[in-house]
């Protein structure tokens, strides 16, 4: 990686960045690949896999950063983590072998459409935990793919999974969080073993970035669950978050 100083600054800054948004929202993916093929120039499948490395030691420092606040009871999420990891793996082979190009056609309606499940009814959003869980008939389709997914291409998984946690599972947004980051962690390290395998990450960039997003998912999930209203900022977040990626998608502005 031929950066200058002042790119390192920018990759450093941008992935601390995600990796707080990662941690209180989701797709900071965003910010991560587009740092990757148009700053650092990767091409697609090779900044796909090398993403990984960040998000793996990101999750790693948020769910440690969680776990001292103890607010998820991880006991109950097994199922949802096995779950997880089946559909990443069968994600994360298709993903070396195909083009993500038509998934991101897609990818910008269904932000357009999360939004729209976002602004409806906030109060969905800003409940605390509670004991609502989900019919295993849909909750076996709902987490393969959304394991799919996130071995797929990542991008906009957190978002997908914290909606499911919250509107069909009954949990507080920092409570999915805390959850995901877990889930995310696991098959995390698998999907990057599989793309490692295929020769698609570039070790040194992947690194760097992972300083940077390790950093900002430490210290957010560490601090930022105890702040006052945490819940609602963390619905906001969100918010800001979907329509970001819905004008970066339009093209109606460049990361």
């Amino acid at each position: 990686m031929n950066l200058t100083w002042v790119e390192y600054v920018v990759v450093l800054i941008g992935s601390f960045i995600a990796g707080s948004i990662n941690t209180l929202a989701g797709n900071g993916s965003v910010i991560t690949l587009s740092l990757l093929t148009e700053l650092v120039g990767l091409p697609p499948n090779l900044a796909n896999g090398t993403n990984r490395v960040g998000m793996l030691l990101q999750a790693a420092g948020s769910s440690r950063g969680f776990a001292a606040t103890k607010v998820a009871d991880m006991s109950k999420a097994r199922p949802i983590i096995i779950l997880t990891i089946i559909g990443a793996i069968g994600g994360v082979l298709t993903a070396t072998k195909v083009s993500n190009d038509q998934f991101m056609f897609v990818f910008k309606y269904l932000m357009v459409l999360m939004l729209v499940v976002v602004l409806v009814k906030p109060e969905r959003w800003l409940s605390e935990t509670t004991d609502k869980p989900l019919s295993r008939w849909l909750s076996i389709p709902i987490f393969l793919i959304l394991g799919f997914y996130g071995g797929f291409i990542q991008m906009g998984m957190g978002i997908f999974f914290i909606a499911v946690m919250v509107l069909l599972s009954g949990y507080s947004i920092i409570a999915a969080n805390a959850i995901k980051t877990i889930v995310v962690m696991i098959y995390t390290t698998i999907v990057l073993a599989i793309f490692a395998w295929k020769g698609l990450v570039d070790w040194e960039t992947g690194i760097i970035m992972a300083f940077g997003q390790t950093i900002g998912g430490y210290l957010t999930a560490l601090y930022a669950v105890r702040m006052p209203n945490i819940n609602l900022w963390a619905y906001r977040l969100l918010i800001v978050i979907i329509i970001l990626a819905i004008l970066v998608q339009f093209n109606f502005i460049h990361l």
